[in-house]
């Protein structure tokens, strides 16, 4: 019982961990939550806690065909990923609606709800890399390998919990501080947050395109 319950917590450090990098999609949920509030970053992280917990199916559920397919294209999925988000932080850097987010904040409906939830999946699903992390995680916690059916559901949904409690905390603070910011910081956060986002991406395309150069 004992070692079920370590394994269990084992899922739910495996979430936040997943979670806690402040990479691009870290730096969204912030941008997203300083300029239309907490509920736009929360979704986003959402969406990239369920793109984590996919892979985590992938990789526990031994689709071999998956992982293998991820193993042999990494450095082209890179590419792809890093350019996706190179995309990102050129709109994000040049866009100049900033006022008109603020003050439409409070105004969030269903369909903003499902675009900020589906954009943070896309986003983090454009990083499969983040499967040869779970694979050692997954060794060191001992799970899924040898558990009974019932604790492994219940696994999988600590490793989304996880997640979850991450994106709320986060979300919360930095929401705790957006009022203290008017139009102009908000812009400066955005070109700022864009840029981070942009050196990140052009790494990333730099680093898989090197691959194929030495090939």
């Amino acid at each position: 019982m004992i070692s079920i319950l370590t394994t269990l917590f084992g899922c739910f450090l495996t979430g936040i961990i997943l979670s806690a990098p402040m990479g691009p999609i870290g730096i969204l949920c912030i941008q997203r939550t300083l300029n239309k509030g907490r509920e736009s970053g929360l979704y986003t992280g959402i969406g990239a806690g369920l793109s984590d917990l996919f892979y985590c199916l992938l990789s526990g559920l031994g689709i071999s065909i998956v992982t293998d397919f991820i193993d042999g294209h990494k450095d082209i999925l890179q590419v792809i990923g890093s350019a996706i988000l190179l995309i990102y932080a050129i709109y994000l850097i040049i866009k100049r609606n900033t006022a008109a987010n603020i003050k439409d904040s409070a105004i969030y409906t269903k369909e903003s709800r499902y675009r900020d939830l589906a954009s943070g999946f896309a986003f983090t699903l454009s990083n499969p890399l983040i499967i040869f992390l779970i694979f050692p995680l997954f060794a060191r916690f001992g799970f899924p390998a040898g558990l009974p059916w019932p604790v492994i559901i219940v696994g999988y949904l600590f490793i989304f919990t996880g997640a979850l409690c991450w994106w709320t905390v986060i979300t919360y603070l930095v929401n705790k501080v957006r009022k203290h910011f008017n139009i102009r910081s908000m812009w400066i956060i955005n070109t700022i947050m864009g840029s981070i986002i942009l050196l990140l991406s052009l790494y990333g395309l730099a680093t898989g395109l090197q691959s194929f150069i030495t090939l």
